[in-house]
């Protein structure tokens, strides 16, 4: 049990700025370990976005509310998918060989792809997940629960997405540059179980409520197919950038797929 809090709070510590216990550390072996809960931190990151959801709406719009839970969500995990993002549309837009798709990625200077790209993945967050949750609360559904739902899922199932391409692929960069890297070189049964575990749960919760829910499984892994193929293509694997722009990425589209399924299904 020991070992296993030791785990918990590093993957904790990496994927976040909340406070860790002092004796944490990026250990090679806890990183390598600290993936199966990596959806978990989805968990946690999901239920500080929807607290402060909830909060603010008892005082301003929909719309700010959510806008306040996705400021809550950045400053948790302090940009750090964001910012992988970013550098996925920087890298990919201005690269046109592996070398110089990495070296743009490393850069920490962010450019007009990684800007552009940020202020549209925003747009598309705010105006999905306030649409979202206005379906529900115009339903007249459990609307606490079901929005505090809809927030772990988003979050638990698109770091699922990104975690699988460490189990499916290769990282790509042949030098120890990347902080990332400790945490994609090794895994066991035990990783990929926790990962789906956490990963899948608020989904089949959520569904319970609504059937057709289990059906966001097939757009979320059909974007992370399509995105692991490409990353293979141009760069032969995936860096810890690739895996933050598949957890934005697919995060967006589990608010798409569930407009689309409350509305056309």
């Amino acid at each position: 049990m020991k070992k296993e809090l030791h785990i918990f709070f590093t993957c904790l510590m990496f994927y976040t700025r909340i406070p860790c216990p002092k004796n944490i550390t990026h250990h090679p072996d806890y990183l390598n370990k600290a993936t199966r809960y990596f959806p978990f931190i989805g968990w946690i990151v999901g239920s500080i976005s929807f607290l402060a959801f909830y909060v603010f709406s008892f005082f301003v719009s929909i719309e700010a509310a959510a806008i306040l839970a996705i400021i809550a969500s950045i400053l948790t995990t302090g940009a750090f998918h964001e910012d992988g993002f970013a550098d996925v549309c920087d890298g990919f837009g201005g690269g046109w060989t592996k070398e110089k798709i990495l070296t743009i990625m490393k850069d920490s200077a962010i450019g007009a792809y990684g800007a552009v790209g940020l202020v549209l993945l925003f747009l598309l967050k705010f105006k999905l997940l306030s649409e979202s949750i206005s379906i529900f609360q115009t339903n007249n559904l459990d609307f606490p629960f079901l929005i505090f739902l809809l927030f772990v899922n988003a979050h638990a199932l698109s770091r699922l997405s990104a975690v699988s391409i460490i189990f499916t692929h290769e990282y790509s960069r042949d030098d120890a540059s990347s902080k990332s890297k400790p945490i994609a070189q090794q895994y066991t049964w035990k990783e990929v179980f926790g990962s789906f575990f956490f990963g899948l749960l608020p989904l089949i919760v959520l569904s319970y409520f609504y059937h057709l829910f289990i059906l966001i499984l097939i757009p979320v892994f059909l974007t992370r197919f399509f995105l692991a193929r490409y990353f293979q293509k141009w760069i032969d694997g995936y860096t810890g950038d690739c895996l933050g722009a598949t957890q934005q990425v697919s995060e967006v589209i589990i608010y798409l797929s569930v407009l689309i399924l409350w509305k056309f299904i």
